[in-house]
């Protein structure tokens, strides 16, 4: 890991902003210790996936019909 010291991030932080776009990981510290992460802000949103599970899953047809009485209760708390 090599580290940039932070005089130097400051100095060229262009420069430094340029290398994260392509992809590299930089890291800013001071003494030896690594203290912030500078990285290309594409790859830190990951890749949203539409339709993942389609034509995996089916809603049954009386998906919103009304609870049996016995089981309505047993949700509720209430005893018949």
């Amino acid at each position: 890991m090599n580290i940039v010291p932070m005089h130097q991030a400051k100095s060229s932080l262009s420069q430094l902003v340029k290398r994260a776009a392509g992809g590299e990981t930089i890291f800013i510290g001071s003494y030896g210790r690594a203290e912030a992460v500078l990285k290309s802000a594409a790859s830190a949103k990951p890749k949203k996936r539409l339709g993942l599970l389609k034509g995996k899953l089916k809603v049954p047809d009386d998906f919103d019909a009304p609870l049996p009485s016995e089981l309505l209760a047993a949700f509720e708390g209430s005893e018949e």
